[in-house]
């Protein structure tokens, strides 16, 4: 299944931007970027730092269960993402539950899931904040990026692409199969 990507100079944030397409009845699966976000979000309300030349998306598709475990979404967000930036670094890239992913104990992306429920469907929104190029100054929490442990230059429209086609190959797989059964996917 193709996702169609819609691209921003400037946004409050991607998963904002995501729920008002879906709000707008737009049920096809769509990644949203921005260079950048005023207002971008975190877990529990937090605020997510988008410094500029690093990559904010949010991803959204329609999931057809009755019953969502959004556990197992969460785990196979950041197995799916994890499985990606580890081709563009050369150290190990290690999930910290239930939202982040980690070079050296310090953080350099942060996943923001939410399911809307919008005219009896359900949708899948998965933000992204990745540290490419720039590690924001947070206190209580080390950062980097990921062009720290790169051999070679981070090309944000590169990493795009795979993630693009990474979430294709897992929406194609959800409409057939329960999530249940990508359980595997993880190991």
């Amino acid at each position: 299944m193709k996702i169609k990507s819609i691209s921003h100079q400037i946004v409050e944030s991607t998963n904002d931007e995501a729920i008002k397409l879906i709000k707008k009845n737009i049920s096809q699966p769509i990644l949203i970027t921005s260079k950048r976000q005023s207002n971008g979000r975190g877990q529990r309300g937090k605020k997510w730092l988008s410094l500029k030349g690093n990559l904010f998306f949010s991803v959204f598709f329609e999931i057809n269960e009755k019953k969502i475990n959004l556990k197992q979404y969460t785990k196979l967000n950041a197995y799916l993402l994890r499985n990606v930036l580890s081709k563009y670094v050369c150290k190990n890239i290690k999930i910290k539950w239930p939202n982040d992913l980690m070079i050296e104990h310090k953080k350099v992306c942060g996943i923001l899931q939410e399911i809307i429920d919008h005219k009896k469907k359900k949708f899948m929104i998965v933000g992204v904040g990745i540290n490419t190029l720039s590690s924001p100054v947070i206190l209580k929490l080390k950062t980097t990026n990921l062009s720290s442990f790169s051999k070679k230059k981070v090309d944000n429209d590169i990493i795009l692409k795979d993630i693009k086609k990474t979430y294709e190959k897992f929406i194609i797989k959800t409409k057939q199969y329960n999530y249940s059964h990508l359980k595997e996917k993880m190991k």
